[in-house]
């Protein structure tokens, strides 16, 4: 893998500005590497569990706690629409054998504004750009737009991957990247 010139907390990752989902020029999308301990983070961060457990019992959801996601091998990155913390997600890599896509999620205020692919999007490029060319994730069943993102961005069924087991509740997905 290509290291990245590290920060005293993980990698240095450039803020990138997307348009919006019409692909005009209007409103952009400022998307950073920050902190999931950070206040602003937190909050999506406890928005996400709150909205998971109501779809999900315990055992069926995956939630990685906040010292998990600061670990020196995952990307936690933020998506700000007009200056405000709109979206997060996160990628872990896993020994450079693949990528696993965690916490990915937008407000309800922010949806239907591109915000969603544009995580992903990075997301997937920092695997790139550090020598990793699958990505994988799981998600719930009951999340019908995610799921519809992740297929429209290329990813396929597969099967339970690292220390996930089948469960009837999860869709496990794979993608291969191009370098």
């Amino acid at each position: 893998m290509k290291p990245r010139e590290p920060l005293t907390d993980g990698y240095r990752v450039p803020s990138f500005k997307y348009p919006n989902s019409t692909g005009r020029i209007i409103n952009m999308i400022e998307i950073k590497k920050i902190s999931p301990k950070s206040a602003q983070a937190a909050q999506l961060i406890e928005e996400l569990d709150l909205y998971q457990s109501s779809l999900y019992p315990p055992e069926s959801n995956h939630l990685d706690s906040l010292d998990e996601l600061s670990r020196e091998n995952v990307l936690f990155i933020g998506a700000f629409f007009k200056g405000v913390l709109k979206g997060i997600g996160a990628v872990k890599i896993m020994g450079g054998a693949y990528g696993e896509i965690k916490r990915v999620y937008v407000s309800p205020e922010g949806r239907g504004k591109g915000i969603a692919r544009a995580v992903m999007d990075v997301l997937e490029r920092h695997l790139v750009d550090n020598g990793v060319r699958r990505a994988k994730l799981e998600t719930g069943i009951h999340q019908d737009e995610a799921i519809a993102l992740y297929r429209n961005m290329g990813y396929t069924d597969s099967e339970p991957f690292g220390d996930y087991k089948p469960d009837p509740l999860s869709l496990f997905l794979v993608k291969r990247l191009a370098p």
